[in-house]
C-alpha cells in the first residue's frame, strides 16, 4: 500500500471490497471483502488473492479488477488484465457412459479362495463394466467416479491379478492421509490373512525393518514415505520387485501435496523404463474433467480411462446451497447453527447426520449450539439413541471433558485434538448409531468412511496459518465432504446441504455439478524434486533434467493449458524454451545453494551431487534448510545450545506448523517464562512456535490448549530428521564440538528434559532427588548388586523394586576389541559393541509420543594433549536391532594428533561411553 499506516486512523486493520467486472457488458463477475493488517505491511512480501472465475462465452476482451475502501471515501484502485493473449485449454472429452450390463457374479473371478473374500453375490454396474479390464489384463487404469461407488474393489480386482499371475511381485498401496492408511490396513490384513499374503504398514508412524520391506506382499504407505523410499530405487531390490502402484485419491494431484504424487508415478514409470519391467499403475479419483491427460500421464494405452459422471454413484445425492450476508467469519458461523438444526429436523430427523466445520474449536461451539437448540425445541436428548445405563458407562471412559459433555446430548465432536481412545469410542457410538450427529473438521472425509444421510457443509472457509486470513475449501474438499452422503446399505437418496458467505453461492451452484480439472504442483517445489533425481543419478546433464520433466503431468498441462504456467508462448519451440530456461534456472539455484556442483570441464557440461546435497534427499528436507545450517556453522563462531535451537527451529520443514487466532499473544507471553527468549522471528512466525514447544516439552510443562499437544507432536517427528541431518553437515564440515551438541539436543527431544539435568530423573517419581545425588546412572544400569545397593544407601523398599525395573529397561551396552592401525598415513579403528541386557522391542522413551528403535553414534574426535577437541575423523550409525553384538570399524584420513572414541545413544541422556584410541 502507497500510504502511511497510523494506528490511530486505520486502526489494526482495514477492509476493502474488491471485484471483478467486465465493463463493456456490465456483468460483476466476482466480489469479496478483503481485509488488510498491519501486521501484514511487516513482510516484503505481497499479500496475495486467489479465486476462481468462470470463463464467459464470448470471451469479453478485458477483465478489469477494483478495489475500494470500505471506511475512507475516494479510495479507489483499478487495474484491467487484457484477456486477448490467454490460451484457452481445449474443450475436455466426455464423460464414460455407465453401461447397461448385466452385473457379473463373483463366480467370474474363477477361484474359490479369491470369491470367499466377499459376502455379496455380484459386482455393482461400475466394477461390473471395468471387471475385465482390471482382472484379465495388464493395463494401466485410471478410474474416475463418485465416493461410494465401489472403487477400493476396482483395485482389490488388480491385487487379486498379481496374486494370480505374478506372486513374486509386490503391491504397493498409497493413501493421502495415515487414517485412511491405517483403515486399508485393517481391512486388507483380515481380508487376505486366509490367502497367506503379509501386509505391511510405511507411515511416519510406523517404519518397518528392511526384512519386513522384502518379505510384504502388499506395501500400504503415504505418498511421502513412498517418495523417499524410491529415490534410491537402483539400491533397493524391493522397490524394483514392485508389480502394481494403486494411488487413492489421485485427483488431490491438484493439492499442494500433490506434487509428490506426481514425482512418484513420473519415477515409477522411468523405473519401469529403466529396467524394460513393467509396473501397473492404477488411479482411484473422484470424476475429473481433464482425464485424458491423466491417463496419458499414467501411461495408458488403450482401454484403461473409465471417468463416470457424478451422477453414477449407488444413492442418489440432493444438494442444498444456502447463502449468509454476515461478512465475518465468527458472526457468520454462529448464524448457521440454527440453519443446522433445521436442515437435520428437515431432511435427517431419526437418521445420521456428519456436520463439517474448519477448525476444532468450530466443532465444540456447533455442538453445544445444536444441543442448545434441542433444548429450546423441548427435548435435549433427541439425538441419543442408546439407554441411559450404556450413555452413563461411555461417558465414563471418555478423557476429554468437552466430548464427554456433548455426547451424552447425543452428539459427537471428532478432530485431530482427540487422544486416540476417544476418537475410537466417538466412531464406534456414530458407526453403531448409538449418537446421531457427528461434527467434525474436515479432515474425517477423507480419513475413515463414516457414510450418513445427511451431510452439512457449515462453512466454506477455513483460516490459513500461513496467509493469516481465511480462505476457500478446495473444491475437491467440498466435494469429499458430500461424497459422504448416502449410505448404500439403508438410503435411497442421500442430502448434502452446503453454508457458504452469499457471494459465493453462484459460484458453488456452478462448479459442484461440473467436474473440474486437475492441474500440476509440482513447480514450486520442483527444486527439491530436480536435486533428488541428481543424488540417484537420473539427472547428470541439463537435457536429461528435461528429459526428466517430460515425464511429469505438469508438462502435460503445460502443452494443453500453458497460460496456467505462466507461458506466454504455447507453440512447440516457445515450450521447449520455457522448459531449458526452467531447468537452467532450477540447476543454477541448486548451486548457488551447494546443493549440487556443476562441471565445465568436458565438452559436455555434467551435474552431479554435492554432500549437502545428498543429505537433503536423504533426509527428505528442503535444499534450503540443508544450506542455511551449514551457512551458520562455517567459521569459528562458537555456538551454543540456545542458538543451536534456534538454527533448528529455523529449519523450511517448520514453516507449515500452524500459528492460530491468538496464538502470538500465547507464544509471547510463554516465551517470558522460558530459558531461552532470544529469537529474531516475531510472534505469529511458525518457527518461534517451535522454538516455543520444544523448550515446554524439556521442561515438561502443561501445555495452555489441547492444539499445542497435536503441534508439538509433530514438531518433535520433524526434529528427529532435522537434527540427524544435521549431524551430518556438522560431519562434513569436521566439527566435533557441534556434532556432540547435535547428539546432545536429540537426546533431550526423546528424553524431555534439558541435558544438564541430573540422568537419574528418568527414575522418578521413585527415587527422590535425594538418593539421585548418591549414585551415577550408568553404574546403577551396569550394577549386578543392584538391590543390594540400593537398600544400603536407604532407599525404601516400597520403591526398590520399580526402580530396578526401569533400570532394566535401559540398555546395558559395552564396546570391546577396540584396536586402531595405521595404514600409511591413514588409520583404522576397529571395535564391537555388545549388548548385555536383553534386546528391547523399542526404546525406553516414555514422554515421545511414538516407540523409537535405540540406536547409537561412533565418533572418533582428534584432540591436543591438553584434551581440547581439534576436529571430528569419523562418524558412523550403529543398530543392533535384535543382535548382542555388533562388528564397526571406521576410516580416518591422516589423523595427526590424541585420538577418542566416542559411543553415544541417540536416546538415552547419561549412557554415552568413551575411549582413548591408542595406535597399534
Amino acid at each position: 500500500c502507497d500510504f502511511e499506516w497510523n494506528k490511530r486512523f486505520h486502526g489494526l486493520s482495514q477492509s476493502f471490497w474488491i471485484w471483478v467486472e467486465d465493463i463493456e457488458s456490465d456483468v460483476l463477475y466476482y466480489c469479496e471483502v478483503f481485509n488488510l493488517k498491519f501486521e501484514d505491511l511487516k513482510s516484503d512480501e505481497p499479500t496475495v488473492m486467489t479465486f476462481t472465475l468462470p470463463v464467459p462465452n464470448p470471451m469479453p476482451q478485458k477483465f478489469y479488477i477494483f478495489a475500494m475502501s470500505e471506511h475512507f471515501i475516494g479510495v479507489k484502485s483499478e487495474c484491467s488484465i487484457n484477456l486477448r493473449n490467454i490460451i484457452l485449454p481445449e474443450p475436455f472429452p466426455p464423460t464414460t457412459p455407465l453401461l447397461k450390463l448385466h452385473p457379473l457374479p463373483i463366480s467370474s473371478l474363477k477361484n474359490e479362495s479369491f470369491e470367499a473374500l466377499y459376502p455379496f453375490s455380484h459386482f455393482n454396474p461400475v466394477q461390473t463394466q471395468v471387471f475385465h479390464t482390471c482382472y484379465h489384463t495388464d493395463n494401466n487404469i485410471l478410474i474416475g467416479a463418485p465416493t461410494g461407488s465401489g472403487k477400493t474393489i476396482v483395485s482389490e480386482l488388480a491385487i487379486l491379478k498379481i496374486f494370480r499371475d505374478s506372486p513374486h511381485k509386490k503391491v504397493v498401496y498409497i493413501a493421502p492421509l495415515k487414517a485412511l492408511v491405517r483403515e486399508r490396513l485393517l481391512s486388507w490384513r483380515k481380508k487376505y490373512r486366509e490367502l497367506g499374503k503379509k501386509i505391511v504398514e510405511l507411515t511416519g508412524d510406523f517404519t518397518p525393518d528392511i526384512a519386513s520391506l522384502k518379505s510384504a506382499d502388499i506395501l500400504i504407505t503415504t505418498p511421502e514415505k513412498w517418495d523417499g523410499i524410491s529415490r534410491n530405487w537402483q539400491r533397493r531390490d524391493y522397490v524394483k520387485q514392485v508389480g502394481l502402484i494403486i494411488m487413492d485419491e489421485i485427483h488431490l494431484l491438484g493439492s499442494e501435496r500433490g506434487a509428490i504424487l506426481e514425482v512418484i508415478v513420473s519415477r515409477m514409470r522411468y523405473i519401469a523404463w529403466s529396467t524394460g519391467q513393467h509396473i501397473r499403475l492404477l488411479g482411484l479419483s473422484t470424476t475429473i474433467a481433464n482425464s485424458h491427460d491423466m491417463a496419458e500421464w499414467l501411461g495408458i494405452n488403450g482401454p484403461g480411462v473409465f471417468n463416470f459422471k457424478p451422477s453414477v454413484r449407488p444413492v442418489s445425492l440432493d444438494i442444498y446451497i444456502n447463502g449468509f450476508s454476515e461478512k465475518f467469519y465468527c458472526p457468520r458461523m454462529e448464524l448457521m447453527n440454527k440453519p443446522t438444526y433445521n436442515a437435520i429436523m428437515e431432511h435427517s430427523p431419526n437418521k445420521p447426520v456428519l456436520v463439517f466445520v474448519s477448525s476444532r474449536r468450530q466443532t465444540r461451539l456447533t455442538a453445544n449450539g445444536l444441543i442448545s437448540l434441542c433444548a429450546i425445541g423441548e427435548n435435549p436428548t433427541q439425538f441419543v439413541k442408546m439407554s441411559d445405563y450404556d450413555l452413563g458407562v461411555i461417558t465414563q471412559k471418555i478423557k476429554d471433558p468437552h466430548l464427554r459433555h456433548v455426547v451424552q446430548y447425543g452428539v459427537g465432536i471428532h478432530h485431530a485434538g482427540l487422544i486416540h481412545a476417544d476418537k475410537k469410542i466417538v466412531e464406534e457410538l456414530f458407526l453403531t448409531n448409538k449418537i446421531q450427529v457427528l461434527v467434525c473438521t474436515s479432515t474425517l472425509a477423507w480419513g475413515v468412511n463414516f457414510p450418513a444421510h445427511l451431510v452439512v457443509v457449515k462453512g466454506t472457509k477455513f483460516f490459513d496459518p500461513k496467509l493469516h486470513q481465511y480462505v476457500d475449501y478446495p473444491l475437491v474438499d467440498v466435494l469429499q465432504m458430500m461424497g459422504r452422503a448416502g449410505r448404500p446399505q439403508f438410503d435411497n437418496e442421500g442430502k448434502a446441504v452446503i453454508f457458504c458467505k452469499d457471494d459465493r453461492k453462484d459460484f458453488y451452484s456452478k462448479f459442484l455439478y461440473e467436474s473440474f480439472p486437475v492441474e500440476s504442483h509440482l513447480l514450486p517445489v520442483l527444486h527439491d524434486h530436480i536435486n533428488a533425481e541428481i543424488v540417484s543419478g537420473t539427472i547428470s546433464t541439463f537435457q536429461e533434467a528435461v528429459d526428466y520433466l517430460t515425464w511429469t503431468f505438469m508438462f502435460r498441462r503445460l502443452v494443453r493449458n500453458p497460460s496456467y504456467y505462466g507461458v506466454e508462448d504455447g507453440s512447440f519451440e516457445g515450450l521447449t524454451s520455457y522448459l531449458s530456461k526452467l531447468v537452467e534456472k532450477i540447476i543454477k539455484d541448486l548451486e548457488k545453494q551447494k546443493a549440487c556442483i556443476i562441471d565445465n570441464s568436458q565438452a559436455t557440461v555434467t551435474i552431479r551431487s554435492s554432500p549437502l546435497g545428498n543429505i537433503a534427499s536423504y533426509y527428505y528436507m528442503s535444499y534450503k534448510s540443508i544450506h542455511h545450517f551449514a551457512e551458520a556453522i562455517e567459521g569459528d563462531k562458537e555456538i551454543d545450545l540456545e542458538y543451536l535451537l534456534q538454527l533448528v527451529c529455523e529449519s523450511e520443514e517448520f514453516s507449515e506448523l500452524p500459528v492460530r487466532h491468538s496464538e502470538d499473544e500465547l507464544n509471547e507471553k510463554l516465551l517470558e517464562n522460558l530459558p531461552f527468549k532470544s529469537f529474531t522471528w516475531d510472534f505469529e512466525s511458525p518457527h518461534l512456535k517451535a522454538f516455543v514447544l520444544l523448550q515446554i516439552h524439556f521442561n515438561r510443562d502443561p501445555f495452555p490448549i489441547a492444539d499445542y499437544v497435536t503441534d508439538l507432536k509433530s514438531v518433535l517427528d520433524q526434529s528427529i530428521r532435522i537434527i540427524q541431518a544435521y549431524i551430518d553437515v556438522a560431519t562434513v564440515h569436521g566439527n566435533l564440538n557441534l556434532t556432540l551438541l547435535l547428539c546432545n539436543l536429540l537426546q533431550m527431544i526423546v528424553n524431555c528434559r534439558w541435558y544438564h539435568e541430573n540422568p537419574l530423573r528418568i527414575l522418578e517419581p521413585y527415587m527422590t532427588k535425594k538418593h539421585q545425588k548418591k549414585f551415577k546412572l550408568p553404574h546403577l544400569v551396569h550394577d549386578r548388586h543392584i538391590h543390594t545397593t540400593l537398600v544400603n544407601n536407604n532407599v525404601p523398599y516400597s520403591k526398590i523394586d520399580r526402580i530396578i525395573n526401569r533400570l532394566h529397561k535401559l540398555p546395558q551396552i559395552c564396546l570391546n576389541d577396540l584396536k586402531c592401525t595405521k595404514v600409511g598415513s591413514d588409520a583404522k579403528v576397529e571395535f564391537s559393541v555388545h549388548r548385555i541386557s536383553n534386546p528391547p522391542k523399542s526404546a525406553y522413551t516414555p514422554n515421545y509420543p511414538k516407540p523409537l528403535e535405540e540406536g547409537y553414534w561412533a565418533i572418533v574426535g582428534e584432540y591436543d594433549n591438553d584434551g581440547n577437541p581439534l576436529k571430528l575423523c569419523a562418524l558412523k550409525r550403529i543398530r543392533l536391532g535384535s543382535r548382542r553384538n555388533a562388528f564397526s570399524s571406521l576410516s580416518m584420513k591422516n589423523p595427526q594428533n590424541n585420538l577418542r572414541l566416542h559411543l553415544i545413544s541417540d536416546c538415552y541422556i547419561g549412557l554415552d561411553q568413551e575411549y582413548d584410541i591408542k595406535f597399534e
